[in-house]
């Protein structure tokens, strides 16, 4: 590994060493190590570490020397828009006050053009940008000059990067980098993660720095006025008691994990906001005025409390958090742990965190989190199987437009990187060829040929072509959005909607976004027009929010406290109730066994599967059980998957589990199923825009969701019949398995728990019982339909023989 002779010192300068001390202020030993650093370095520090100022603290030393020069010194890259704009704030307060003479600028999405055209001929000292927007300054001409003089690249949240197309696509970036500033330093800034080493691989090696931990977190579940119901994901049942947190604490941040949960909790809150206390609501499908009003509320402190998903979970500092709230499962353990640094962003303060689970399995789940984190042990370590392909086909065509290439050095810098030190020659040319022709199918199109071999270096065969790549650059492939406007023309904006969601919509319904009702009025030049409604409730919760399946990690855990009678201690009365008689009518799910029951029930017969695969899995499993089903004469009707099970119901009853959970039979029915199933084209869809063989962006126009889909799905059907083997048709099929199908956990569920227990139940079972009215569960009711839905609630677990009632007087409520 290269030393780097830009700043080899030990200790703090006096100017800055004087800062601090004006600050009261005494340095962490990581931010001095960092400072001392003289090789790539990966910080892993719990949130309110001082991250941030460790990796820039040698780009301040070296520019309290005087001895900074000119051109790009540092370049910052963040995975958020907004984390870029809170450390320019955050960063020009030390700049002010030591007097430095350094230049400071983002370079996002959100920059204007004007200063981005600037940056090109004059870039700053310290450049805070984004993955894509690094991409996109690599693929210009002027890339060799802008990065000349460039020593130092700190990537903040890395872990948050590492497991994803976004991280192969920034460790490529860095590669070029590497290239063109030989000798530069790169420094990544993480949360507590697992595997360290994993991450400082990722990076290409690195030296980790590890700081010490801090106090353990004040974390624990929320006391509630009632029990969670059986089912359903929003939490309102627990409205009030949140609304009492928030009114005891200075200001709260309310996290939800979707969209769509965290518009219906913001209504359920300002429902039982008697005080009028200022809350607001903060996530992706806001529009950006809307985002930023909320982001400057908090840091003036004029917030008591944000509604936020994930686009609050990273390392911004808005203002004095001292209390998280988690409304429902985490679903991820580092996830959690991430949310609860949000608390007390100091070091040296226990940040201070409740959750409240939104049904009874969550309590289950809830409980292991806890556990976990109290443990110190971390889920979602880094995916090390390989950078993804599509993202180097891209990559190859961004550094095409900036000029010629030579394979041989192209493949020697590729390969520096963490994700793609094994890639094979082969795979290589694969993509270079894809990239040049199209691949074997294509290659007869003008269109798919795009670059040339001339004098043994490849380049664009039209440098017009240039235009287009640029302006498709990037790894996000998300749902077709719409705006969504107040009004006719000219009118506010509110947000953004899945087109999908747009074309299901009626002259006339009213849905949920930014926290108000509105009515659906039309659709015009690709806007959504709507008008303000705030006296009717939605008929519809909001846009398609995506569940989030909990990691392998978290299952496991729930699997062994369900499993382990004497770790229930910790569980509420009717949580211990509920599993007591699930162990006496059925079995309890347990570590090394697959747990499955079947029982009749208003004329149908049921088939219960305890797999605790994931959401994702389970959804797969559902498909793939019931096609089995279909061929042995069971007559399926339907089924639903949640984290932990799968329920089947049909015509025939289940006695006999074995042939349906064949881990051969279910992988030939999982190709099967891919190759004829839409989630194979959606799959394609994704990678091929990914790859560049799709243009969703072009000079003047855009391609709707459904055009884009109609292309990608005619390119599907002519590669499959005339080139099987095609590089995305590979690429998309091990996407397809290990992503939307998730069939890798299905297959290690298969391995680790080979022994399967069926139970022929008498009726209805107590961990069977909530998935029977999940099956029902439609976004919005009506009060009306509530009740009913409680009645139904309360028959099934009378049934099931643990009443709500019984349930309710055991915990007090």
């Amino acid at each position: 590994m290269p030393e780097f002779d830009d700043f080899p010192v030990s200790e703090l300068p006096a100017q800055l060493a004087g800062w601090f001390a004006a600050q009261g202020w005494v340095p962490h030993g990581h931010q001095l190590q960092m400072l001392a650093a003289r090789e790539n370095a990966l910080l892993i520090a719990p949130t309110g570490g001082g991250k941030t100022l460790a990796g820039f603290l040698p780009t301040l030393a070296r520019a309290c020397t005087g001895a900074m020069g000119q051109g790009l010194h540092t370049l910052y890259v963040s995975p958020l828009k907004a984390l870029t704009h809170d450390i320019a704030r955050n960063l020009a307060r030390p700049v002010a006050d030591l007097g430095l003479n350094l230049r400071i600028e983002d370079r996002t999405g959100d920059t204007a053009a004007s200063l981005r055209a600037r940056q090109r001929i004059d870039p700053p000292h310290i450049l805070l940008t984004t993955p894509e927007s690094l991409a996109l300054m690599l693929s210009y001409p002027e890339a060799p000059q802008i990065f000349a003089a460039l020593r130092r690249v700190v990537v903040d949240e890395i872990h948050a990067l590492a497991d994803s197309k976004r991280g192969d696509q920034l460790m490529l970036g860095i590669a070029r980098l590497h290239s063109l500033a030989p000798g530069v330093q790169v420094v990544g800034l993480s949360a507590t993660v697992e595997n360290p080493q994993r991450l400082a691989s990722f990076m290409g090696g690195a030296e980790i720095v590890l700081a010490d931990p801090g106090p353990a977190p004040d974390i624990a579940m929320l006391p509630t006025r009632q029990p969670p119901p059986w089912s359903g994901a929003g939490g309102a049942y627990a409205a009030r008691d949140v609304m009492a947190a928030i009114e005891g604490a200075r200001l709260a941040l309310v996290f939800i994990n979707t969209r769509a949960q965290a518009e219906l909790f913001f209504q359920a809150l300002w429902a039982v906001n008697e005080r009028n206390l200022p809350i607001g609501l903060h996530h992706g499908s806001l529009s950006r005025e809307a985002r930023r009003k909320v982001e400057a509320a908090m840091a003036q402190g004029q917030l008591r409390a944000v509604v936020a998903t994930g686009s609050l979970d990273l390392g911004l500092d808005w203002g004095d958090v001292d209390l998280v709230l988690q409304i429902g499962a985490p679903k991820n353990i580092k996830r959690l742990v991430q949310r609860i640094g949000r608390a007390n962003h100091r070091y040296d303060t226990p940040s201070r965190a409740r959750i409240v689970p939104a049904n009874r399995f969550e309590v289950l789940e809830c409980v292991a989190a806890l556990q976990a984190v109290a443990a110190g042990e971390l889920d979602g370590t880094v995916d090390m199987e390989g950078g993804a392909l599509d993202v180097l086909c891209q990559h190859i065509l961004c550094l095409a437009c900036a000029g010629p290439l030579d394979a041989d050095a192209l493949f020697a810098e590729i390969t520096r990187t963490g994700p793609y030190a094994a890639l094979p020659r082969a795979e290589f040319e694969a993509c270079l060829d894809f990239v040049a022709t199209g691949g074997y199918a294509l290659r007869a199109y003008d269109r798919w040929q795009r670059l040339v071999l001339r004098d043994g270096r490849w380049q664009l065969r039209d440098p017009r072509a240039a235009r287009d790549i640029r302006m498709n650059i990037g790894t996000i492939v998300a749902p077709e959005l719409l705006g969504v406007r107040r009004g006719p023309r000219g009118g506010a904006p509110l947000g953004d909607i899945e087109e999908s969601f747009a074309a299901s919509l009626r002259p006339g319904d009213t849905f949920l976004i930014g926290g108000q009702t509105v009515r659906y009025d039309r659709l015009r030049d690709m806007i959504v027009e709507v008008t303000p409604q705030p006296a009717r409730d939605p008929k519809i919760a909001v846009f398609n929010g995506l569940k989030m399946a909990t990691s392998t990690e978290l299952s496991a855990r729930v699997l062994a406290l369900i499993g382990d009678r004497a770790a229930w201690a910790a569980l509420p009365d009717q949580c211990r109730d509920w599993l007591e008689l699930q162990g006496r009518i059925s079995h309890l799910p347990q570590m090394g066994t697959m747990t499955c029951e079947s029982f009749e029930r208003a004329g149908r017969s049921y088939f219960a599967l305890y797999s605790f695969a994931g959401r994702n899995a389970n959804q797969t499993l559902g498909l793939l059980v019931t096609h089995r089903m279909e061929a042995l004469g069971l007559a399926p009707l339907g089924f639903v998957a949640t984290d932990y099970a799968l329920l089947v119901w049909g015509l025939e009853p289940v006695n006999d589990p074995g042939p349906l959970l064949d881990a051969q039979g279910l992988r030939a029915g999982l190709q099967d199923w891919l190759a004829e199933n839409a989630v194979m084209k959606r799959s394609f869809r994704a990678v091929a825009t990914v790859a560049g063989l799709i243009q969703r962006n072009l000079p003047g126009q855009r391609k709707s969701g459904k055009q884009a889909t109609f292309s990608s799905d005619i390119l599907y059907d002519t590669l499959r019949k005339y080139d099987p083997d095609h590089l995305l048709l590979r690429i998309t099929r091990n996407e397809a398995q290990r992503g939307l199908a998730d069939f890798g956990r299905i297959e290690e569920m298969l391995r680790a728990r080979g022994k399967i227990v069926h139970v022929m139940a008498p009726h209805v079972t107590p961990l069977a019982a909530p998935l029977l009215l999940e099956a029902g569960r439609i976004p919005i009711r009506a009060s009306g339909t509530e009740r009913l839905l409680e009645q139904e609630a309360a028959r099934m677990m009378a049934e099931a023989g643990l009443t709500l009632e019984a349930a309710e007087a055991k915990s007090g409520a």
